[in-house]
C-alpha cells in the first residue's frame, strides 16, 4: 500500500458520526462508518444472525501507534474469543502488526510465527481464488468485506473462515491499518453442505421414482406379451431363441428399474429381526469368494451386538456393494477389514445427524487408493462413477437403503488412505414398513401354479381389474381370463365404483393399481370398496413403493403388494392365495357363528 489518503465523506456514505468517546469533541477521539446492512449477509456469516447496521464499517483514529495496551479496550481485545488481527497496508506486502491470543488459539500458530507475515499464508490448496480476488479489490479500493473463506490451521487442518476485513484512516483520510475479525464456522458449512446434498439427491430420487414407475409398466407390457408369445411359439427354435434373448433383455431391465428404486428408497423392504455379527459371518464365505485372493479380509466384531430390524437381502446386497467397491480400489491387493459397534448418541446427536438413542454400526475399511474431496462428494449420485465399465449405482443403491431403514450412510476418504464407509441402523427397531409376504414365482412349478389360479366353471370369480394404462389393463386381463377368472375392467378409482354399483357387489377380489392419477388411488378405492363389500380381498400391483405405503401402513397389512413387472406365474399364485385367505376367513366365521334365537 501507499500514503494514500481519502475524504472520509468521499466513497464511504456519510461523513463519521459515530463517536464513542467521552462527549468532548476532542481530535484524539475514534469515529466510523456505520454498516447500515451493507455487508451482503449472504456471502458470510453474521454473527449479529442479520446485517449489521450499527457497527462500524471503517474506523477514523488521529494516528498510528500499536503501543499504548494500558487501557480497557485492549484487555477487552485480548479477552474476546472472537480471533481478531490488525495489518499494516503502509509496509510492504500489508503485513500482519497485531494478533489477539483467540486468532492464536485458533490458528494454532505462535505470535512469532504470524506478525510481520501477509495473511495469505493461512491459504491453501482448497482456498477459492476468486474469494481471494475479491478481498484483494476491497482492500485496493479501501473499503470493508465480509465473505466466507476455507483457510488452514498450523498442522494443515482447514476450517471454514468467516471474515471482515475493514480499512481505518487518520482524520485527514489516510489509510492507516486494516481490521480483520475472524470466526471459524466450519460447523456451520458443513451442515448447510449436507442439506443442499440432501435436497439434491431428494430431488434425483423422486425423479427417478417417477421414471421407474413409469418404465415398469412399460416392462409389464413387453415382458407380459413376449410371455403370451413364448407359449404360443411351436418348432421355431430360432423365433424361440429370439424371445427368450428378449426376455432376457425385460428381465435385466426390471433389476435395473429395482436398483434405481432401492436408492430413491421407494424398494419394498422386507424387515426382519437380525443381528449384524452373525449376518456378517454366515455371510463370509461368499464374501471371500467374490473379492478373490487378491483380497485378504478381516472381520472386526464386536461381541453383544443388539439387534436391528432390517431386510436381510438388501442388507447382504448393501455390504456386498461396499466391498466390491473395496477391492475395486485395491488393483494389486491389500486388505478390507468388515467392522461392527455400537454408537451412542446423545440429546444433540453429535456430527451423525440423528436422533438421540442407540445404534448399530457395520463398517467396511479398505488399504485402496482413496476418493479426493471432489469425487468424495458425489459418491452416492446415481450413475456417477470413476470406474470404466461401472454403473454407478453401487453406493447409491447402498445410500438409499441405508436411509429407507431409517439409519445414516457416513464415507471417510482420502487419497492414498484408504475409504472408510459406515452404515448406521437403529437397534430394535419396531417399525412397520407396510411390506406384505412375497412368494417367488421362480419357486412355483408353473404348472401348479397356473392351476392353483385356475377356476372350475362351477365356481367362476369376479375379479375388478383397476389400472389407468392401458397396454398394462389389457395384458392382465388377458392373464386373468386366461386363468379363468371373469374380468370387471376400469381405468380409474371413480369408474371403479360406479362399475361396482351395477354389478351389484359381485365383486370376489379387487385388482388394483396402487399409483393412479386423480384424487383416488389404490389405497383410497380399497378402503371404498371394503365399506361397501367387507372382507373384500384386495391385490395391489405397483412399480414402486410410495410413500402411501409408509404412511398407511396399518390399513395395508390386510392387503397384498405385487410388484411390477410380475409374471402370469405370479399372478395367478397371488390371486389363488388372496381368494383362499378369504375363504378361510368366511368359513372361521361361520364356525364361531352362534344363534341367539
Amino acid at each position: 500500500m501507499t500514503d494514500e489518503t481519502r475524504d472520509p465523506g468521499k466513497d464511504s456514505g456519510p461523513t463519521p458520526d459515530t463517536k464513542r468517546n467521552d462527549d468532548t469533541g476532542s481530535e484524539a477521539t475514534a469515529t466510523g462508518v456505520p454498516a447500515r446492512g451493507e455487508l451482503d449477509p449472504r456471502q458470510s456469516y453474521s454473527p449479529m444472525g442479520g446485517p449489521g447496521v450499527r457497527h462500524w464499517k471503517e474506523g477514523y483514529i488521529p494516528g498510528p501507534g500499536l503501543d499504548d495496551r494500558s487501557s480497557v479496550f485492549f484487555t477487552a481485545v485480548e479477552m474476546t474469543r472472537m480471533p481478531m488481527l490488525v495489518t499494516d497496508p503502509n509496509q510492504p506486502d500489508n503485513p500482519i502488526v497485531f494478533a489477539n491470543l483467540a486468532f492464536l488459539d485458533l490458528t494454532q500458530y505462535p505470535e512469532d510465527e504470524v506478525i510481520g507475515r501477509n495473511c495469505r499464508f493461512l491459504q491453501g490448496p482448497q482456498t477459492d481464488r476468486d474469494t481471494v480476488d475479491e478481498i484483494r479489490s476491497a482492500v485496493r479500493d479501501q473499503r470493508a468485506i465480509a465473505v466466507d473463506l476455507l483457510n488452514y490451521k498450523r498442522d494443515g487442518s482447514p476450517f471454514w473462515n468467516a471474515l471482515f476485513v475493514g480499512p481505518i484512516f487518520d482524520h485527514s483520510g489516510k489509510l492507516l491499518y486494516f481490521f480483520a475479525s475472524q470466526m471459524d464456522v466450519t460447523r456451520r458449512r458443513t451442515s448447510e453442505q449436507a442439506f443442499r446434498q440432501a435436497q439434491k439427491m431428494e430431488a434425483i430420487g423422486q425423479l427417478t421414482a417417477g421414471l421407474a414407475h413409469d418404465f415398469n409398466n412399460l416392462l409389464q407390457v413387453i415382458s407380459g406379451n413376449l410371455e403370451i408369445a413364448a407359449g404360443r411359439v411351436a418348432g421355431d427354435a430360432l423365433l424361440r431363441r429370439s424371445i427368450e434373448h428378449a426376455e432376457r433383455a425385460a428381465e435385466q431391465g426390471a433389476k435395473l428399474t429395482q436398483q434405481l428404486l432401492t436408492f430413491a428408497r421407494k424398494q419394498r423392504l422386507d424387515p426382519r429381526r437380525v443381528n449384524l455379527n452373525s449376518l456378517v459371518v454366515d455371510f463370509s464365505e461368499m464374501l471371500v469368494r467374490t473379492l478373490g485372493s487378491k483380497v485378504d479380509l478381516r472381520l472386526d466384531l464386536k461381541p453383544g451386538l443388539p439387534s436391528c430390524t432390517l431386510d436381510i437381502v438388501h442388507l447382504e446386497m448393501a455390504l456386498l456393494n461396499v466391498l466390491i467397491n473395496a477391492r475395486d480400489a485395491m488393483p494389486k491387493g491389500g486388505r478390507a477389514t468388515v467392522a461392527t459397534a455400537v454408537l451412542n448418541l446423545n440429546d444433540h446427536g453429535g456430527t451423525h445427524n440423528l436422533p438421540p438413542g442407540t445404534y448399530a454400526v457395520l463398517c467396511v475399511h479398505d488399504e485402496g487408493q482413496g476418493m479426493p474431496p471432489e469425487v468424495l462428494q458425489r459418491a452416492t449420485e446415481p450413475f456417477f462413477t470413476t470406474k470404466t465399465p461401472g454403473t454407478g449405482l453401487g453406493l447409491a443403491m447402498v445410500h438409499g437403503f441405508v436411509q429407507q431403514s431409517h439409519g445414516k450412510m457416513e464415507i471417510d476418504s482420502k487419497p492414498g488412505e484408504g475409504t472408510t464407509v459406515r452404515m448406521i441402523f437403529p437397534i430394535d427397531a419396531d417399525q412397520r414398513m407396510g411390506t406384505a409376504r412375497r412368494t417367488d414365482p421362480e419357486d412355483i412349478p408353473v404348472d401348479a401354479a397356473v392351476e392353483a389360479g385356475r377356476q372350475p366353471a362351477e365356481a367362476i370369480r369376479t375379479i375388478l381389474l383397476v389400472e389407468d394404462n392401458d397396454d398394462v389393463s389389457h395384458l392382465a386381463e388377458n392373464y386373468l381370463r386366461s386363468l379363468g377368472y371373469r374380468v370387471l375392467t376400469a381405468d380409474s378409482g371413480e369408474e371403479a365404483l360406479e362399475l361396482l354399483e351395477g354389478e351389484d357387489a359381485a365383486v370376489d377380489l379387487l385388482f388394483t393399481d396402487l399409483v393412479m392419477p386423480g384424487g383416488m388411488n389404490g389405497l383410497v378405492l380399497a378402503e371404498r370398496m371394503r365399506e361397501r363389500i367387507p372382507g373384500l380381498p384386495v391385490l395391489l400391483a405397483t412399480g414402486y413403493t410410495d410413500d402411501l405405503v409408509f404412511q398407511n401402513a396399518n390399513n395395508i397389512q390386510s392387503m397384498d403388494i405385487m410388484s411390477k413387472p410380475y409374471r402370469r406365474i405370479e399372478l395367478a399364485e397371488r390371486v389363488s392365495a388372496a381368494l383362499a385367505r378369504s375363504n378361510d376367513r368366511k368359513l372361521n366365521d361361520a364356525a364361531h357363528f352362534r344363534h341367539e334365537g
